[in-house]
C-alpha cells in the first residue's frame, strides 16, 4: 500500500475501507443466517434422514443389525423363559450377545440361505400341487 500524503487521499482511503467493512458485514450477516437455519432441529433431522436414505449400504447394515438384535433377543427369551435362576439368565445374556453379533456380521449369508430354503420348499409344492 502506498503512503497517504494528502487529506483527499486519506478521505478516499477511509471511504473505501468503510465500504469494504460494510460489504464484509453484510456477507457475515448472510452467512450467520444460513448457519442459524441449518442448526434448527427440523433441518438437522431432515439432513440426517436424507443421508440415511441416500446411502444403500447404510440401510443394509441397519437391516442386518436389526435382524441380529431381534434374533438375539428371541434366543435369550427362549433360554431364560421367565426363569429366576441367575446362571440361566447369565447364559441367556451371553447367548443373546453371541447370536446378535453372528447374525449382524453374516446377515447377507443368512439371507441367501433363507432364500434358498424358501425357493426349495416352494419348488416342491409346485412340483406336487395336489398331495393327499
Amino acid at each position: 500500500m502506498n503512503p497517504i500524503t494528502t487529506t483527499e487521499a486519506l478521505k478516499n482511503a477511509i471511504h473505501s475501507l468503510e465500504a469494504e467493512h460494510a460489504a464484509k458485514g453484510r456477507q457475515l450477516r448472510a452467512q450467520l443466517l444460513i448457519t442459524y437455519e441449518s442448526f434448527k432441529p427440523v433441518n438437522l433431522i431432515k439432513g440426517a434422514l436424507s443421508e440415511v436414505t441416500s446411502s444403500p449400504s447404510l440401510g443394509n447394515s441397519i437391516l442386518g443389525t436389526t435382524i441380529g438384535l431381534v434374533s438375539g433377543y428371541l434366543s435369550k427369551m427362549i433360554i431364560v423363559a421367565g426363569s429366576g435362576n441367575k446362571m440361566r439368565r447369565l447364559l441367556g445374556v451371553i447367548l443373546q450377545l453371541g447370536v446378535t453379533n453372528v447374525v449382524a456380521q453374516h446377515s447377507g449369508t443368512i439371507k441367501s440361505i433363507g432364500q434358498f430354503i424358501y425357493q426349495h420348499f416352494l419348488r416342491k409344492k409346485e412340483a406336487n400341487p395336489e398331495k393327499p
